[in-house]
């Protein structure tokens, strides 16, 4: 038998075969978000890879690094529609380009580039634009809205005012502010029971697209780009607790589908927390930082100020990830510590 290379070679695995990869698990749920919302999604999708391909080319001229090479690599695209999926669809233009300038600016080549950067660049630029411009970060419009490319391009060039009719909460935002009113006397199986708003699981339509993250990812852990542990133990984090606190007290808290069909739970438990990067190296470490972010996203939703805690909880995690890898380094071969 011949073989045309030697077989003990390993596959060929680089960053742009990655990245690659992981452009196309995103492409199902930008399928589904394009159903729900409208073409808007794919107009955010292209502000933002544009913004990151010139704010990447710049700031690889400027730290005089080779352009195609680092241009070529897929991950400053990656960044980009990360941002967009976690953005509001409708979110104004200029909205979008501070996001990814800052993601890509700041959290990235400020600390050095590709592999250089302590903490993840989406949920950087998360994070500053919903504490800079809430109100914004907050319009979130139904997915039965009904919108023409005409209308949502308006919205996102500024060209139409931003009625609060064209936008709504998010289920996670409208089942909070519905239970806090202490006079309402609501449980939160009445509010629940509002199927135009939650449907019959966790926001209506928004669990179609939970579901094609959840498929886009397990597709990355089939062909081993991304490792199931630190996803599981993500997912493992917010339903224990989320089963906890459901089953003490149904009245107040919703049950543990919810949580996990809802908001950014399986884009940050397939596409964030498994970063390579920003995230834990070690085995034991992985599961610690995936089961703390899922155990933090929880907590910061539901007894926090803001209606998603995936961003912050991955953010706060990147500070510890150093000191969980050195708390949990394996012994050496040979050595019992």
């Amino acid at each position: 038998m011949t073989f045309t290379t030697p077989p003990y070679l390993t596959q060929d695995v680089s960053v742009r075969r990655i990245m690659l990869h992981v452009l196309a698990a995103l492409v199902p749920a930008i399928a589904v978000y394009v159903a729900l919302i409208g073409p808007a999604v794919l107009v955010q999708l292209g502000i933002a890879t544009l913004v990151a391909l010139l704010g990447e080319a710049a700031m690889l001229k400027l730290r005089d690094k080779p352009l195609a090479l680092f241009l070529g690599d897929g991950s400053a695209v990656v960044t980009a529609w990360l941002v967009a999926l976690a953005f509001p669809p409708l979110a104004p233009w200029w909205l979008i380009t501070v996001g990814t300038l800052f993601a890509i600016v700041i959290a990235k080549h400020l600390y050095g580039g590709l592999g250089q950067n302590p903490f993840n660049p989406a949920m950087i630029a998360f994070a500053v634009c919903i504490v800079a411009y809430p109100s914004l970060m907050s319009q979130w419009p139904p997915v039965d809205a009904g919108n023409g490319i005409g209308e949502q391009l308006a919205l996102i060039f500024g060209q139409a005012p931003r009625l609060d009719a064209m936008s709504g909460a998010t289920p996670l935002d409208a089942l909070k502010t519905a239970l806090k009113g202490a006079d309402s006397g609501l449980t939160v199986a009445s509010v629940l029971d509002n199927r135009a708003v939650f449907g019959h699981v966790g926001g209506k339509g928004w669990e179609w697209v939970s579901l094609a993250y959840l498929v886009g990812g397990l597709w990355m852990w089939q062909r081993k780009i991304i490792g199931g542990q630190v996803s599981a133990a993500f997912l493992a984090g917010m339903a224990l607790i989320a089963t906890a606190l459901w089953l003490l007290h149904p009245d107040q808290f919703a049950n543990p589908l919810f949580h996990l069909v809802s908001g950014g739970t399986m884009l940050g438990a397939f596409f964030i927390v498994t970063d390579p990067v920003s995230g834990c190296t070690t085995p034991r470490g992985k599961l610690i930082f995936g089961f703390a972010a899922g155990l933090l996203a929880y907590i910061i939703r539901v007894f926090g100020g803001y209606p998603d805690g995936v961003a912050f909880a991955v953010l706060l995690l990147n500070i510890c990830a150093p000191l969980i890898d050195h708390s949990t380094q394996p012994a050496i071969f040979g050595m019992k510590k």
